[in-house]
């Protein structure tokens, strides 16, 4: 009865061993490079993208501060035209035209 206890512990460890070994070169390969790769530069994305809404909430929080100081101290209204053209219109690039 031991033995077979020591045969069932041999056979558990090898067959993990072998997983594990498994795991490890397919990792190594390029695909599995490849994998890693990609999947840190989605994680990467999110994280850079995290940040920028981030930076842009902090940006127009702070710009709504410095209004309501500047109009509480002048009187004065200076906030921009809040219309949805004004905020998204773009100047257009460098050597291109429009008639095409």
């Amino acid at each position: 009865m031991r033995r077979l206890f020591w045969v069932g512990v041999g056979v558990a460890v090898g067959v993990s061993a072998t997983r594990k070994v498994n795991e490890l070169t397919q990792k190594a390969t390029p695909a599995g490079v490849g994998t890693s790769l990609g999947e840190g530069l989605r994680e990467l994305g999110a994280g850079l993208g995290a940040f920028g809404a981030e930076v842009r909430a902090g940006m127009n929080e702070r710009s709504e501060e410095l209004y309501a100081m500047v109009e509480d101290t002048t009187e004065i209204p200076v906030r921009p035209d809040p219309s949805p053209s004004a905020r998204h219109a773009r100047a257009p690039r460098r050597g291109s035209s429009h008639a095409r």
